[in-house]
């Protein structure tokens, strides 16, 4: 008898062991062309993760103070890295390859369902704003890089003629493309471009001065010149004002990349639970790095002066720099390479709501990417207020995928006990995400009402 429990107990071993380093959907793998490399994969769970919330880490270290903006920026990369680990030990537990899969698994079919809306409308509000952001901002910058003097008559200076030339030259081609893992050599690209913005954030930290001159007026009064130049010129280790509310929304989806995680792990070569798991590590950890870097030195170069898009107050004490031009068009076209990237998961939603499982179909992929794309174009074209209606949505939307729906899957999913330590992460991890929900939903609606 104790031979045989011997035997038992050995065999359990060995499947725990084996189960972190065994292949998704083993019979798939076999059979499939080489996937993505770990380098492109890496290259594409970052593009998933920054975008121009970069610009505002900064004004949230301002905020907060350096130590109270490390404490907040380490605890949510390390959660976004657990929420994943969650999810990979799920996809490993039932073979489920899809974000909509487990929570049809959790939740049945309303759980699909719930997921699929989910993940389209913070897709869609994503893309819609990133879009918005291009047709605001790009005709100024390309003008500003080719003249000094800008007449306003130029064909690239109509912002919604440029928007729709870059849709149809430049988005429409990379989302056409059947796999997230062709995606990685333009995100690597995008990756170069945030890694230049870091550098030139550091670089320009000692072409501006502190105290800052008084005689700027431009920023609509967003710069207060204090009295006190010790005082303006001090970092704060610790701030909690009334800001701090604002910040913490900012940085706690700052590492929202969830909805790209499970096609980037079906797609990667050789694909194991600790093989994605570093992936995900790595870009987290190259994410935080970069975030770190350019909030730090942006606010060591404006202290409590910096504004809420860092670029701007480059852009009134070196308004003419070369190097502040350029880096304004390299964060653009990093936001327009992470387009591509977002719509994919959205139009897997999308088709797997629609028409359910089934085999990959040209049509179908073409028809709603092409509804998709449409559908963003418009709203990013004729609806100014789209990045205030999709903050609202997506305050929550955004936390149900980061943190709620990975903690609710693995509870209801997993055979572990409630007092094991994954299932009692996964409770503390819905518990963060409906306070961050909540919050970031007050947050944004107070700010849209004083706005207003």
């Amino acid at each position: 008898m104790s031979i045989n429990n011997d035997l038992t107990a050995g065999s359990e071993r060995t499947a725990r062991d084996t189960e972190e380093t065994s292949p998704l959907l083993q019979g798939a793998v076999l059979s499939r062309a080489r996937g993505a490399s770990f380098a492109l994969s890496v290259f594409n769970l970052m593009n998933a993760i920054m975008g121009s919330g970069i610009l505002g880490l900064a004004y949230a270290m301002a905020s907060t103070g350096i130590v109270g903006f490390c404490i907040l920026l380490v605890l949510v990369s390390s959660l976004a890295a657990y929420s994943i680990h969650l999810l990979l030990k799920l996809c490993d537990q039932t073979g489920i390859n899809s974000y909509e899969g487990l929570g049809g698994k959790a939740l049945q079919k309303p759980g699909k369902v719930l997921v699929g809306i989910a993940i389209l409308i913070q897709n869609i509000g994503a893309m819609s704003s990133y879009l918005f952001i291009l047709k605001s901002e790009l005709p100024a910058a390309i003008s500003s890089l080719l003249s000094a003097d800008s007449t306003g008559n130029a064909w690239y200076e109509d912002g919604r003629l440029l928007l729709i030339l870059v849709t149809l030259c430049v988005v429409l081609p990379l989302s056409m493309l059947p796999k997230i893992g062709f995606l990685g050599y333009t995100s690597s690209l995008a990756f170069l471009f945030m890694l230049y913005f870091a550098v030139v954030v550091v670089v320009k930290k000692w072409s501006i001065y502190c105290p800052l001159p008084h005689n700027v007026t431009s920023l609509s009064g967003a710069f207060q010149i204090s009295n006190s130049s010790d005082s303006e010129c001090s970092p704060k280790l610790f701030v909690i004002s009334s800001k701090s509310a604002y910040a913490i929304p900012t940085m706690a989806f700052s590492f929202l990349c969830h909805t790209a995680v499970l096609p980037i792990y079906c797609e990667l070569d050789r694909p194991t639970k600790t093989r994605m798991q570093n992936v995900a590590n790595i870009g987290i950890s190259l994410s935080f790095l970069l975030y770190f870097i350019s909030a730090l030195f942006g606010y060591l170069t404006f202290y409590s002066n910096v504004d809420s898009e860092l670029l701007l107050g480059y852009d009134a004490y070196l308004p003419r720099d070369m190097m502040v031009i350029t880096v304004r068009l390299a964060i653009l076209l990093s936001v327009l390479l992470t387009v591509p990237l977002i719509h994919f998961p959205a139009r897997k939603a999308a088709i797997l709501l629609l028409f359910g499982e089934r085999a990959f179909s040209w049509l179908i992929h073409v028809a709603v990417t092409l509804t998709l794309l449409c559908v963003v174009l418009i709203l990013a074209i004729f609806v100014p207020d789209i990045r205030n209606v999709f903050g609202i949505v997506g305050s929550t939307t955004s936390s149900c995928l980061l943190f709620v729906f990975p903690g609710i899957f693995y509870l209801k999913i997993s055979r572990q006990p409630l007092r094991s330590f994954d299932s009692f992460g996964a409770a503390l991890l819905v518990l963060f995400g409906v306070i961050m929900g909540v919050t970031s939903f007050c947050v944004i609606v107070i700010t849209w009402a004083n706005g207003s």
